[in-house]
């Protein structure tokens, strides 16, 4: 089903390359959104309740845990002649993402593999057997496939999103939710 055809098809008069994929501004949203509604209220309750945790202290690890999330989530991924790559600004350090690059001509094939939740992700396999993780939670997601079977031959036509965006927007709400919460939370914390 996603093997590699014989021959590769040549896409050199292509004007689309390079191509540059990012995260959807739905899902950078929706995570950075769900990440302050579960660590705002933690430093007020902290102070509150004379927890042992020094508020200070904790503001430092959201802040930190503010960045380290914000740098996961702007990943891209770039299609050129000659490769697939993901990688991440120069900010980012690389012992805490490392992107990665694959010749096209290094594709072999493209695996499917269940997720504990039930899902199916992708692996490009390379002649080497190393296994590289598909991005699929890109905006354009239809169209790098399609340039990826475009460069590799690789029937793609069942390859779909990890998760539809109706997901992010349910848990979006859900977010928006606890962040009402929250409000009334350090309200709370803040008038006793």
């Amino acid at each position: 089903m996603l093997s590699n055809p014989v021959d590769r098809i040549d896409t050199s008069s292509d004007e689309s390359w390079p191509s540059v994929f990012r995260i959807s501004p739905l899902i950078r949203l929706t995570l950075l959104c769900l990440y302050v509604g579960l660590t705002i209220p933690l430093p007020f309750l902290a102070k509150v309740t004379a927890a042992p945790v020094s508020p200070m202290l904790l503001w430092v690890g959201i802040g930190l845990g503010a960045i380290a999330l914000y740098g996961a989530l702007s990943e891209r991924v770039i299609l050129d002649e000659e490769a697939i790559q993901v990688t991440y600004p120069r900010w980012v350090p690389h012992l805490f993402r490392k992107g990665w690059s694959l010749p096209w001509t290094e594709v072999q094939e493209l695996k499917c593999r269940t997720t504990g939740q039930g899902g199916l992700v992708y692996y490009f396999v390379s002649k080497s057997g190393k296994g590289y993780l598909l991005p699929m939670r890109v905006v354009g997601f239809a169209q790098m496939v399609k340039q990826v079977e475009a460069k590799t031959g690789i029937d793609t036509t069942d390859i779909r999103p990890l998760a539809q965006p109706w997901m992010y927007l349910i848990l979006l709400g859900v977010s928006l939710i606890l962040l009402l919460i929250d409000g009334w939370t350090i309200w709370t914390a803040l008038h006793l």
